[in-house]
C-alpha cells in the first residue's frame, strides 16, 4: 500500500456499500480475497480505501462511490488525522473561492509541486480573511492540536488545552490568544494534495461553503461526544430573537453594520446563523475548534467583490480568539450591539475565587454553583446600552435560591426581558426543556422596564393534532425537531417570535409578569410556575368535538376489523431472501442517508415508520440541516416501495403511497424496491413484518439489536398468489391506521376530561 494512503473503517465501508456493519463482518470472514486490515487495533481495524473501493466494484457491491463519500473518508482517514485535514481543506477552500484562478493554476501542476506552492497562495487568502501572519504563522504561539496556532500575549506555559484548563483540571488566567490558522508547510500538505483537489471538486458543485459545512458536520456526527452543539433551527431563533424588536428607534433598525460577540463560540453555530453586513467576535477555550469555527466563518462570509479599481478584495473575516472567556476575556473593551451564547451548563470551577472581585458582577458576585449567572453578567457587560443577548440557560437557572439575589436585581434594573421554556429536546442535553433568556442592557436615564415576559412552548412538543386524518391514512403536518424528541419547530418558532415581538398574554403560551409579582422570597422565574397549562382536547368547549371525532372512528374502526382466523396448519413453503431477490433483480436495495433540512424535500424518517406519520417537513426557509450541508444526492420514494427500520428489533414495514411518494429516505432505514412484475409490495411487506422472520435476520448487540434486511425470508409464490395475500395485509395496515387515530383521540378526550373535572370547567353530573 502506498504512504500515506487513505484509510477507512469497517464502519465507513458499510455507509460506502449502503449495507450494516454486520455484513462487513460477514464479508471478511466469508471471502478470502476481502482486502487486509493496514492499520488501527484488533477490535477496530481499518482497510485501505482503494483496495477495499475495488473489491467492492469486483463483486458488483459498488456502482461508483459518491464524490462527498470518497472526500469524507479521506478526511476521516488521513494519517495526520480528521482535525488536521479539515484545516488542510478550509484553507484549500477559501484559496478557490477567493482566488479561483491561483487555484486553476495550482491544481495544473503534480502533486509535489502542487505542494510546494500552496502555502503562498493559502497565507494570501488566511491574511485577506484572519489578518496578517507573524513569524510566517497566523498566530504567534506554538502549534495547538490538529494543526492550529494560535497567537497572542502569553506567559510560558500558558497553553490552553480544550475547555480552557491545563492538565490536572487547573484554570490559569493567561491572555486570550488570537485563533489564527496555521499556514501548513508543503510536507504538511503532500499527502492531503489528492484530498484538496477532490474537496475542490465537491467545491465546484455545491459551493466552497456547502463543502465546508458537510465535511464539519460529518466530523461531529462522528464524534457527539466531544462536543456540546446549537441544532440550527435553534440558533436561527436565537439570532431572530436578538434582532431590534418592531417598535425600535429606526436608527436601531437601520444601523448598516452590527457587532455580535459569541464568547462561548463551539462550533460557530450561532454565528453561523447570522445574515447581513455584521462584524463577528467569537471567544472559544478549545484552540483546535476555534480554529475549525474561524475557517467556517470565513467561507460562510460572501466572497471578495471587485473594487472600483478592478481588483477583488474580501470583506473583513470574524475576530475569533482562543481562551476561557470567563478568566481571560478577549474582548474586555467590546460593547456589542447583540451577544449570543449557548453557555457551558453546570461548571463548578468556572474562576469563583479569582474571579470574586471582578467588575462584571454588577448584579453581584454568582455562587460556585452558579456558572451561568456568571455567563448572564459577562455577556450584560460586554453589551453596547440598550443592546439584546439571547442566551440558551438550563431551567434550574431560572429557580435555584442560591441565584435568587442576581435574579432579583436583574429584574429591578430591567436587564432581564424574558424567559422563554422550550420543549425538551430542542438542543443537548434532550432531556430537559432549556430556556432562553432574553436580556436588554439598562440604558442611563431611562425608566427600567416594570415587567418580564414568561413564555412557555413545552406543550407545542407534539404534532399538531391533524383534522383531516382519517382511518386508514396517518396523520400528516408533522415537521422536524432540534434534536431528540419530535415537536413542531414551525409552531414553536411562530409561538415564542410573536409572543417576544408583541409582548401580549396568550392563554396558556404567554404572559407579561409586573416584576413586582416576582420579587418574593424566591424569586422564581420558571414560565411554567406562572402561566396555566391549557387544558388537553382545546379546554371544555373542544371536548365536544374531540367526542365526535373518536366516536365517528370507532364506527369505521368496526368496520375495518378483519374478519375471524381460519386455523391451518404450518405452511412448509418454498423460501428465498431479500438478497437472493436482490441478485437476481426482483427488487433493488438502498439505504437512508437523509435528515430533516438536508434535502429540498420532507424526510420519511424511522420515527414516521413506526408511528405511521407523514413525513417529516421541511424546517422553516433558511435553516439548514443539523450538523451540516444539504445532502445533494437523497434516495427519493416511489410508489410501491417498501420502508423498513434497521435499528431497534422491533416489527414494521412500510408500503409507500401516493402521498409519501417523493420525500427522501431518512437514516437508519432501508429501502426495498420490488418489481411490480415479479413481486407484490404489500406482499413483500407483510411477510417481512413476521415476528419469527425479523428474529432470524437481525444481529444483536449488548444494547440494540441490528436488521439485516438481505436475510428477510419470503415464500416463493406466484404473483397471483402474492396479490392475495397483499390484499389481506393491505386491510391490516388500514386497520392499524384506524387504531392509532382512535388511541390519539382517546388520550386526548380522557386528558381533557381529567383537566376539565379537576380545574372546574366540567361538571360530574
Amino acid at each position: 500500500m502506498p504512504e500515506n494512503a487513505t484509510e477507512v473503517t469497517a464502519a465507513g465501508i458499510a455507509r460506502l456499500a449502503g449495507v450494516g456493519r454486520a455484513a462487513v463482518s460477514n464479508w471478511r470472514r466469508r471471502y478470502a480475497d476481502f482486502p487486509q486490515p493496514v492499520g488501527g487495533t484488533g477490535t477496530s481495524p481499518s482497510f485501505a480505501l482503494a483496495e477495499v473501493e475495488q473489491w467492492l466494484r469486483d463483486q458488483g457491491k459498488l456502482a461508483e462511490v459518491p464524490l462527498r463519500e470518497r472526500v469524507w473518508q479521506a478526511v476521516a482517514g488521513h494519517p495526520a488525522g480528521a482535525g488536521r485535514a479539515l484545516i488542510h481543506v478550509g484553507c484549500a477552500l477559501l484559496l478557490v473561492r477567493d482566488r479561483p484562478t491561483a487555484w486553476l493554476e495550482l491544481a495544473a501542476a503534480p502533486d509535489e509541486r502542487m505542494a510546494a506552492l500552496l502555502p503562498q497562495a493559502m497565507e494570501h487568502v488566511l491574511t485577506a480573511r484572519l489578518g496578517p501572519a507573524a513569524d510566517g504563522v497566523h498566530g504567534t504561539s506554538a502549534p495547538e492540536p490538529a494543526g492550529v496556532h494560535t497567537a497572542g500575549a502569553q506567559e510560558p506555559g500558558g497553553d490552553h488545552t480544550a475547555g480552557g484548563k491545563e492538565p490536572g483540571g487547573v484554570h490559569t488566567a493567561s491572555a486570550p490568544e488570537s485563533a489564527r490558522v496555521h499556514t501548513p508547510t508543503a510536507q504538511d500538505l503532500l499527502p492531503s494534495v489528492p484530498l484538496l483537489r477532490a474537496a475542490a471538486e465537491l467545491a465546484a458543485g455545491i459551493g466552497a461553503g456547502q463543502a465546508f459545512e458537510f465535511l464539519l458536520g460529518r466530523q461531529l456526527d462522528a464524534n457527539p461526544r466531544q462536543y456540546t452543539l446549537t441544532p440550527p433551527q435553534l440558533a436561527e431563533l436565537m439570532v431572530d430573537l436578538a434582532e431590534p424588536p418592531k417598535d425600535a428607534d429606526r436608527a436601531a433598525r437601520e444601523q448598516p453594520v452590527r457587532s455580535v460577540l459569541d464568547p462561548a463560540a463551539g462550533t460557530g453555530a450561532l454565528l453561523r446563523a447570522v445574515g447581513g453586513p455584521v462584524a463577528l467576535y467569537a471567544q472559544e477555550a478549545d484552540p483546535a475548534l476555534a480554529a475549525l469555527t474561524a475557517l467556517r466563518l470565513a467561507l460562510a462570509a460572501e466572497g471578495p467583490r471587485r473594487a472600483a479599481d478592478g481588483t477583488r478584495r474580501a470583506a473583513p473575516g470574524p475576530t475569533v480568539r482562543t481562551g476561557d472567556t470567563l478568566r481571560a476575556d478577549a474582548f474586555p473593551e467590546l460593547a456589542a450591539d447583540t451577544v449570543l451564547c449557548h453557555p457551558p451548563f453546570n461548571e463548578r470551577n468556572w474562576g469563583h475565587d479569582e474571579l470574586a472581585y471582578d467588575p462584571r458582577w454588577e448584579y453581584g458576585l454568582p455562587a460556585r454553583t452558579e456558572s451561568e449567572l456568571a455567563w448572564v453578567q459577562h455577556v450584560l457587560a460586554r453589551l453596547r446600552d440598550g443592546g439584546t443577548a439571547v442566551l440558551l440557560m438550563p431551567p434550574a437557572a431560572a429557580s435555584r435560591r442560591s441565584g435568587r439575589r442576581i435574579r432579583a436585581g436583574l429584574l429591578r434594573r430591567g436587564a432581564l426581558r424574558a424567559v422563554i421554556a422550550l420543549p425538551a429536546g430542542a438542543a443537548p442535553p434532550y432531556g430537559i426543556p432549556l430556556h432562553l433568556w432574553i436580556l436588554c442592557k439598562p440604558e442611563p436615564g431611562v425608566r427600567p422596564a416594570a415587567d418580564l415576559l414568561l413564555a412557555d412552548t413545552s406543550d407545542l412538543s407534539g404534532p399538531a393534532p391533524d383534522a383531516s386524518a382519517t382511518p386508514g391514512r396517518p396523520p400528516g403536518g408533522k415537521t422536524p425537531g432540534g434534536g431528540r424528541e419530535r415537536f413542531d419547530w414551525p409552531a414553536v418558532r411562530s409561538a415564542v417570535l410573536d409572543a417576544w415581538r408583541d409582548r401580549a398574554d396568550v392563554e396558556g403560551v404567554s404572559r407579561v409578569v409586573p416584576v413586582i409579582e416576582l420579587l418574593d422570597d424566591d424569586v422564581d422565574l420558571a414560565p411554567a410556575r406562572h402561566l396555566p397549562r391549557p387544558a388537553s382536547g382545546g379546554g371544555a368547549s373542544g371536548l365536544g368535538e374531540v367526542r365526535e371525532r373518536l366516536t365517528e372512528t370507532l364506527r369505521l374502526t368496526t368496520g375495518l376489523v378483519p374478519p375471524a382466523a381460519t386455523p391451518a396448519a404450518p405452511a412448509h413453503r418454498p423460501l428465498t431472501t431479500v438478497g437472493e431477490l436482490a441478485r437476481a433483480g426482483a427488487l433493488f436495495l438502498h439505504s437512508g442517508t437523509a435528515v430533516p433540512g438536508s434535502t429540498a424535500a420532507p424526510v420519511l424518517t424511522e420515527h414516521d415508520v413506526l408511528t405511521g406519520a407523514a413525513p417529516t417537513a421541511l424546517p422553516p426557509a433558511g435553516q439548514e440541516a443539523p450538523g451540516g450541508a444539504a445532502d445533494d444526492d437523497p434516495v427519493l420514494l416511489e410508489p410501491g416501495d417498501v420502508v423498513v427500520p434497521v435499528l431497534g428489533g422491533g416489527t414494521a414495514a412500510r408500503v409507500v403511497d401516493a402521498a409519501t411518494a417523493g420525500a427522501a429516505l431518512g437514516r437508519n432505514l432501508q429501502l426495498l424496491r420490488p418489481d411490480p412484475a415479479a413481486v407484490d409490495p404489500w406482499f413483500l411487506a407483510g411477510f417481512l413484518r413476521g415476528t419469527a422472520n425479523h428474529r432470524q435476520a437481525s444481529s444483536y448487540a449488548s444494547t440494540a439489536a441490528r436488521l439485516d434486511a438481505r436475510r428477510l425470508q419470503l415464500p416463493r409464490m406466484p404473483l397471483a398468489e402474492q396479490q392475495r395475500y397483499g390484499e389481506r395485509f393491505r386491510e391490516l395496515a388500514a386497520f392499524e391506521d384506524a387504531l392509532r387515530t382512535a388511541g390519539r383521540l382517546g388520550g386526548r378526550l380522557v386528558q381533557g376530561m381529567y383537566d376539565g373535572l379537576t380545574d372546574g370547567t366540567v361538571t360530574p353530573g
